[in-house]
Formats: structure tokens, sequence, C-alpha cells
């Protein structure tokens, strides 16, 4: 998503009353060599109110598998069971994928503060 887009749902959370945090999930693995790996991958948003914490991805959108498991390869490697968020821009209706991942319209969690609170 645009560093604009993301900018927005960033003060849109810092509104509404969240602490808002930037995570990096380490993966560690061997690689074909069997040499040990460690790489990064972002979550673009870490939004914690209370005893609430939710982990947001912004994506532009979202055309293909390859894609989704784009935005989705950094929630997979979260050992917690804090909501899952993926804010897209696609005009899509709201709902949880296979994965227990909500996917959200960037439109409908402007206009709604409540949108969070509802998947908690």
């Amino acid at each position: 998503m645009t560093h604009l887009t993301e900018n927005i749902i960033y003060n849109e959370l810092v509104a509404r009353g969240y602490n808002v945090d930037i995570g990096i999930v380490e993966l560690n693995g061997k690689n074909e060599a069997g040499k040990s790996t460690r790489r990064q991958l972002e979550v673009d948003f870490i939004a914690t109110l209370g005893s609430r914490r939710y982990y947001i991805q912004s994506a532009y959108s979202m055309p293909d598998a390859q894609k989704i498991e784009q935005e989705k390869r950094s929630f997979k490697a979260i050992g917690d069971m804090f909501a899952r968020v993926i804010i897209t821009r696609e005009a899509v209706k709201a709902h949880f994928d296979n994965d227990g991942i909500y996917i959200l319209p960037f439109k409908q969690f402007l206009l709604n503060a409540g949108t969070l609170e509802i998947i908690a």
C-alpha cells in the first residue's frame, strides 16, 4: 500500500487510542545446503489497546495467491493468538479467511471506528 495510506491507517489507530508499533518477525531455518538462515519479516502495525492486540498488514491489492501469501507470511510466524488483520484498498466484503485472518476494506476501517473491536 502507499505510504500515504499507511500513514492514514497509523494516524487513525492513534486517534482511536491505540499504541502503535512496527513489528519484526524473525524466521530461523535451514537452506538447501543445511546452513542456518535467518530472515526478518515486517508487520506493518502492532496496535495495542489495553489487553487487546492486533497485527495489521496493509495491502493495496491482493490479486493472486502469491500476493496473498506474501501479506500473510509474517502473520504465520507469530506465536500468539492475537487478531491478524489485512487492510486492503480493494472493494471486498470484510471476512475471515481460512487462516483466521480478517480481511478488511480500507474504507470500512476508516468509516467504522469499532471495526477492530468486533473481531477481538
